[in-house]
């Protein structure tokens, strides 16, 4: 997915960010919304409260974690319409994914990015 970026709310604002949408449920601490500089706010695409707690950020935990909040990006139909949002922005100019998770290789945005890649794939064909 070529109009469709990743990064940690806290790196710096880049013109090429386009449209910069958080998907945290929660405020990442630290950062003014002036400093954040985004677009939209989709709490609600972000994984559960209960899912958001079971994993804690626990590397070990991932695999399944992933594949709980796949489900809930695939059933939940609140997400579903964020997902399409996304997508339709993404069809019209660079979208930028803003997350405040440490670890670039265990967080939520890495399994939703990959869900956006999924569908964008499936309609191309």
């Amino acid at each position: 997915m070529d109009n469709i970026f990743m990064k940690r709310v806290y790196e710096p604002y880049e013109e090429m960010d386009g449209c910069r949408i958080l998907v945290d449920r929660l405020w990442p601490r630290g950062i003014s919304k002036e400093a954040a500089r985004f677009s939209y706010w989709f709490k609600d695409l972000a994984p559960s409260n209960d899912l958001r707690k079971w994993f804690c950020h626990k590397p070990e935990l991932f695999e399944e974690f992933r594949d709980r909040y796949l489900d809930e990006l695939q059933t939940d139909e609140q997400k579903r319409e964020y997902i399409s949002e996304t997508i339709e922005m993404a069809a019209r100019g660079p979208v930028t994914l803003l997350y405040g998770a440490k670890d670039p290789v265990h967080n939520h945005a890495l399994v939703l990015m990959e869900e956006l890649e999924r569908l964008v794939e499936v309609d191309l064909k």
